[in-house]
């Protein structure tokens, strides 16, 4: 454990962090996981709902500085590639 103060301050909100960026990662992985169930079960119209939600929420992790805008951008053209695979 650290005996300077800012050290001690600096391990708090490190962890405070590392939760958000899990949380956040974890609704994006919850999220593509929709998309794929959708699209495993050949439900179009609930693939194409599942996706804009996937993407609004890649994009936010985006903002939140979790995901590089490159990855979050293959992320979603990988999915809408999928859904659009569908037809």
């Amino acid at each position: 454990m650290a005996n300077i103060k800012s050290a001690k301050k600096r391990i708090l909100v490190n962890r405070t962090k590392a939760a958000r960026n899990k949380s956040i990662k974890t609704g994006v992985k919850t999220a593509v996981k929709k998309v794929r169930a959708a699209i495993e079960a050949n439900d179009k119209a609930a693939a194409s709902a599942a996706l804009v939600a996937a993407t609004s929420t890649i994009d936010k992790a985006v903002t939140k500085g979790v995901f590089h805008k490159n990855t979050a951008s293959r992320k979603i053209s990988r999915l809408a590639q999928a859904v659009n695979k569908m037809a």
